[in-house]
């Protein structure tokens, strides 16, 4: 985390939907010109002691079919952190679009059980902007702590469609961690490997039907018209509208629970998006470290996300 970051402290979770209105209108004046390098904000948006709400903790659970228990999901702390970072990237000084930026890669490690009494305070700041062969990369980074304590940290990978920045390109994540080199490993080979090349035994099917992004976002608060409008949705390029690509995730986590121990790292790649309505098929297999899965369609030949988890 930047040391040297101003705080932005504020008193309520920002409403997305305005964020998202206002990024729209700043479209003409955010053009992601290829020819300018930019800088990122230097400073960290937080939302102190932030109460739980259970009941919206259980509509978060229902429709990713996690257990509703004493201990907060990792995504779900990922859901708190969240309007932070819209927040920071609508303001006047990101240099980027919102509409059209792409969450490509997501890893969150829990440090340890949160409890659903316990306040929380949740921050985010963005780092490392680097070049993409599409553009750029930028990691909107997140935080969750008890006290003095980190308890959560997460990473939010955007690409950035033709801007640019300095320097060579690097991962943004470890290579040793990451769900591609996970899948490498099983494979016994340092070649590039998929769920395809590396067939997952099948855990799941899961019916995705066309609602699951109004309830997704009504549970969430992500709001993202490419999840609910298909106008929307065919504006960007897509036929109709697409789930949630942190819904993939937790639903992932939910299909491994009493696998996944309390304390672990999740990260995860979202490559094609699941469209609604439609039927995926979800895979999995334990590794030495702990699970590589993925998301497919029925055949397994279209990946919609990667993953791997392993102890923190």
């Amino acid at each position: 985390m930047r040391t040297d970051a101003d705080v932005e402290l504020l008193e309520r979770p920002p409403a997305i939907g305005p964020l998202i209105a206002k990024a729209a209108a700043q479209t003409a004046l955010k053009r992601n010109k290829g020819s300018v390098v930019p800088e990122l904000p230097r400073r960290r948006i937080m939302l102190a002691e932030q109460n739980i709400d259970i009941q919206r903790l259980a509509d978060y659970a229902r429709v990713c079919d996690l257990p509703l228990r004493n201990d907060v999901p990792g995504t779900y702390l990922h859901v708190l952190t969240f309007p932070t970072q819209v927040h920071l990237m609508a303001a006047d000084d990101f240099p980027f679009q919102m509409a059209g930026t792409v969450h490509i890669r997501n890893e969150m490690t829990m440090l340890r059980p949160v409890d659903i009494a316990e306040k929380v305070t949740v921050s985010s700041w963005a780092e490392h902007l680097q070049p993409h062969p599409r553009g750029a990369s930028v990691d909107l980074m997140g935080q969750a702590t008890v006290g003095d304590e980190v308890v959560w940290q997460g990473t939010s990978t955007y690409l950035v469609r033709g801007a640019s920045a300095e320097g060579e390109a690097e991962p943004a994540l470890d290579d040793s961690a990451s769900p591609s080199t996970e899948l490498n490993r099983e494979a016994g080979n340092s070649e590039n490997t998929s769920a395809e090349s590396l067939p997952l035994p099948q855990w799941a099917l899961w019916r995705c039907p066309a609602d699951l992004g109004r309830r997704y976002a009504a549970a969430s608060g992500d709001v993202n018209p490419i999840h609910l409008n298909p106008l929307a949705a065919k504006a960007l390029g897509f036929p109709r509208t697409i789930a949630h690509g942190m819904w993939t995730h937790a639903k992932a986590l939910a299909a491994m629970q009493g696998r996944v121990p309390s304390r672990h790292t999740v990260s995860v790649e979202f490559h094609k998006p699941i469209l609604l309505p439609s039927n995926v098929v979800f895979r999995a297999r334990g590794t030495e470290g702990g699970f590589v899965f993925a998301v497919t369609d029925r055949a397994g030949h279209r990946e919609h996300v990667i993953g791997s988890i392993r102890s923190a």
